[in-house]
């Protein structure tokens, strides 16, 4: 299999780039609207070609590049059944994977962060890995207290399906903000100070007092990505101008 984990500055978003070595076809996972040049420049350095975006949810800190891929590389846009996007090509469930080649990409729902946020796993000889997207981040979570956010029900996800998986199994999450790059499931469960050895109502305290800001890009990005990214020619421009890290747990 082919990996690489990408990393765009301004919302702290790590995008993944998972290839299939025999089809040469390849999965972006949650791409970001502002660095589609240097994705398609990996894709080419690499000698794969995109077959599928996959995002694990509607952003609100940064637009999709999905739309916009599709129409520079014909690749196809999978994401959440559940929101029933008019602009995805395939809706993923738990009952229907993403097969790319040799890789499947098994979708685990995981909501709270959202209300139809989902996880990614990847199961390859000897590790597996999950995607957790916002639902569960390194020592932290994603927030709660926006797009049907439910503290309750983010942390059933975590504990009775993602903290389930092998201890060895790699968290790879869509944001960090401190220069981080993987966990394991066991690291997470043990040490993750938000649900290590937390009740539910302690854990639903604690993100009731987080008090994060309002994310910047919000009232743009949700609409946006409700469209897979597809927005005004404007938009690049309008985005940056916006500006600030915007964090979602």
């Amino acid at each position: 299999m082919i990996f690489q984990q990408l990393f765009e500055l301004e919302s702290s978003t790590y995008t993944y780039l998972v290839g299939c070595p025999e089809t040469r076809r390849a999965v972006l996972i949650d791409p970001v609207l502002e660095t589609i040049e240097r994705d398609l420049a990996a894709l080419q350095r690499l000698g794969l070609r995109l077959a599928y975006t996959l995002d694990t949810h509607v952003h609100a800190d940064h637009v999709t590049s999905a739309c916009y891929l599709r129409s520079r590389t014909g690749s196809k846009i999978a994401h959440p059944a559940v929101d029933g996007l008019p602009c995805a090509d395939v809706g993923v469930a738990e009952d229907r994977p993403l097969v790319v080649g040799t890789m499947t990409f098994q979708p685990l729902f995981t909501p709270g962060h959202t209300d139809s946020h989902h996880t990614y796993l990847l199961a390859q000889p000897g590790v597996l890995r999950a995607f957790t997207g916002d639902a569960l981040l390194i020592d932290g979570c994603g927030r709660t207290d926006f797009q049907n956010g439910d503290a309750p029900a983010l942390y059933r996800s975590i504990t009775q399906k993602i903290f389930t998986l092998p201890d060895d199994g790699l968290i790879f999450p869509a944001h960090d903000y401190d220069q981080r790059h993987v966990s394991t499931v066991a690291q997470e469960r043990q040490r993750n100070p938000r649900l290590a050895g937390k009740t539910v109502e302690e854990f639903v305290a604690i993100m009731n007092g987080l008090d994060l800001p309002y994310p910047k890009k919000m009232d743009v990005a949700v609409p946006a990505n409700r469209r897979c990214g597809d927005c005004p020619t404007e938009l690049p421009e309008r985005m940056r101008k916006i500006g600030g890290k915007s964090e979602q747990g």
